[in-house]
């Protein structure tokens, strides 16, 4: 998994790419959300348009973070999910979980109100 980072005024936008499977990609990812939140980020967008596969290791990294994002007293939102990948969040609820959104415009409307 690849993360690019993009401010958008008080906004982070993650954008994610490759597949999401565990090992090294929890650390990576745990350690850019912890940054983030020390830098004052409360507001998360991960873009996963770059993302072709995840498994269920990948799904607790990404629950792992929404928790900590929580904890800070921030959100986080999920778009351009590819029809595969949301495939998974709808067998394992998580879209009940997750805010999902088509575009990144549409995440980053939802983050400024």
């Amino acid at each position: 998994m690849k993360i690019k980072k993009s401010p958008k005024d008080n906004v982070m936008v993650l954008e994610l790419s490759g597949k999401i499977m565990g090992g090294p990609d929890f650390d990576k990812f745990k350690g850019e959300i912890t940054e983030l939140i020390q830098e004052g980020y409360k507001n998360i967008i991960l873009d996963m348009s770059g993302v072709p596969w995840i498994n269920s290791t990948g799904l607790g990294i990404l629950i792992t973070g929404y928790h900590s994002i929580k904890a800070a007293e921030g959100s986080m939102r999920i778009c351009n999910v590819k029809e595969r990948v949301l495939s998974i969040f709808y067998i394992s609820q998580l879209e009940n979980i997750f805010d999902v959104y088509e575009t990144q415009e549409e995440a980053l409307k939802a983050a400024s109100s």
